[in-house]
């Protein structure tokens, strides 16, 4: 069931169980907007990306405006502003990896996706997007896909770590 949080509401506003979610976490805070990443994360985890009418959703919730939402929203990058795939992968692209032939590998994964960055496969099961660091430099290269952490990749162990 979707509720409305005020007449001029969107359409797809935030679900009971959005918002329960949403105000639990609120409770362990000074003030509502402190839950602002929290609030993205848990819609993003529901459906997947935060849309416009989702973005004001959590915003009215907060009692925020939409642009001090949406700047939160596109500073941090793994709050999706756009569908994505099933399996989100980020490939890092700092200077470790790519001493250690990240740009090899990610070629290869692109060739085997059809995908290059930014982009989501046909079948929309995998989106491939860089990220400056994986905080992993001693095993690079490295990926993440979902919340599972790949290194030491190479072209020829990549279809193991897609499994």
């Amino acid at each position: 069931m979707t509720l409305n949080l005020a007449t001029d509401a969107p359409m797809d506003s935030l679900t009971e169980i959005e918002i329960g979610e949403i105000e639990r976490e609120i409770q362990h805070l000074p003030d509502r907007q402190s839950a602002a990443i929290d609030a993205l994360k848990i819609v993003q985890v529901h459906r997947g990306w935060i849309s416009d009418n989702s973005l004001a959703a959590i915003a009215q919730l907060l009692g925020m405006s939409v642009d001090e939402l949406d700047g939160i929203a596109t500073f941090y990058n793994l709050i999706y502003r756009q569908p994505v795939g099933e399996n989100v992968i980020l490939f890092c692209d700092s200077v470790s990896c790519w001493l250690m032939d990240g740009e090899k590998v990610c070629k290869k994964l692109s060739e085997k996706l059809e995908i290059e960055f930014g982009q989501t496969s046909a079948d929309n099961k995998y989106t491939l997007l860089p990220v400056t660091c994986l905080g992993d430099c001693d095993h690079a290269p490295a990926m993440m896909v979902g919340d599972e952490l790949h290194h030491d990749l190479t072209v020829d162990n990549l279809d193991e770590h897609l499994k």
